[in-house]
């Protein structure tokens, strides 16, 4: 297998957080796990690069490597909104017309604007500073409340995290939930949050108890996805009424009892189709979706393809 060729693209003073974010999904290969990309940096002018935290990184490549990425990386632009050196804008550019992915991480979704990549798309970068993106390019569809947006050909996320959890949906685009969630697991992070999450919470959330956590809701429901579970038996096993129960999941999760729930089965049947020769009846009778056919509904709506499709791509038995 070619491995997948991905440049992060810096620019002085870097980030080395969000450069982190690439790097460590992206560069680094855990025991036992199959090596599928490769990872490289480069910058506009090699040599020392200074980096916001006050070291400075040796980067020996120039916009060169670009014309070889299969994605290209962002990892942040200080400060936000500068403008990019127009051979920088070029070799963006150069590379989205060859066919390359052009990701930003955070405020690398500025540099994206300035190339025109997101003209007439919805984007996202930090909530800090999504008005500022906005104010600047108004062709450009600015959402503050998610972590990241995926055209497939470019794709932006939010602050910092986010950046980890567009590179994870990125490498389970390409390979597969089971794949991701082998790097997730050597990240020790969950495998998954979904991009439409809010960035932050809305109203201030008080410090929990550790008793407030969902986790032990969450770790009994993901056991039992086979079996008929609902709102009213999550709050019961909860102890909390449904109304408490959906609001706590707002507030931890951004998302709805229902949404989460029915993200894990999605997540699980990916891994039964790519790990095992299990009939799509019998996975979607194990993962609780109750019949192939409404397998075939909610996959197609969530991820715009079929089990028998998505089993040919990233299928391993």
């Amino acid at each position: 297998m070619n491995l997948h060729r991905v440049v992060a693209l810096l620019n002085p003073p870097q980030s080395p957080f969000e450069l982190a974010c690439a790097a460590e999904v992206f560069g680094t290969v855990p025991q036992g796990v199959p090596v599928r990309y490769s990872f490289r940096t480069c910058t506009e002018h090699p040599g020392p690069l200074p980096t916001t935290i006050g070291f400075a990184m040796l980067i020996d490549a120039g916009l060169a490597a670009l014309r070889e990425a299969d994605t290209v990386v962002v990892p942040g632009w200080q400060p936000p909104g500068a403008p990019a050196p127009p051979a920088v804008i070029e070799a963006l550019r150069a590379a989205h017309r060859r066919g390359a992915r052009i990701v930003a991480i955070c405020t690398g979704a500025f540099v994206l604007a300035q190339a025109g990549l997101l003209d007439g798309r919805s984007a996202t970068t930090h909530w800090r500073d999504t008005a500022r993106l906005a104010a600047a390019f108004p062709e450009v569809r600015v959402d503050p409340d998610v972590l990241f947006v995926d055209h497939g050909d470019v794709a932006t996320s939010a602050g910092t995290g986010a950046g980890i959890d567009l590179c994870l949906h990125l490498v389970r685009s390409d390979h597969g939930a089971a794949y991701a969630a082998q790097i997730a697991r050597n990240m020790v992070l969950p495998p998954r949050r979904e991009g439409s999450q809010l960035q932050y919470a809305v109203r201030p959330v008080p410090v929990r108890a550790a008793d407030d956590s969902l986790a032990p809701l969450l770790d009994w429901a993901t056991s039992r996805l086979h079996t008929r579970l609902t709102l009213g038996s999550l709050a019961e096993q909860a102890g909390l009424s449904g109304r408490t129960l959906a609001r706590r999941f707002g507030d931890q999760l951004g998302t709805s009892p229902g949404q989460w729930l029915l993200a894990r089965r999605i997540d699980a049947a990916r891994v039964l189709l790519e790990q095992t020769d299990l009939p799509v009846e019998a996975i979607a009778t194990r993962v609780g979706l109750a019949s192939a056919v409404n397998l075939r509904r909610r996959f197609r709506a969530q991820l715009g393809t079929t089990p028998g499709a998505y089993r040919r791509t990233f299928g391993e038995a």
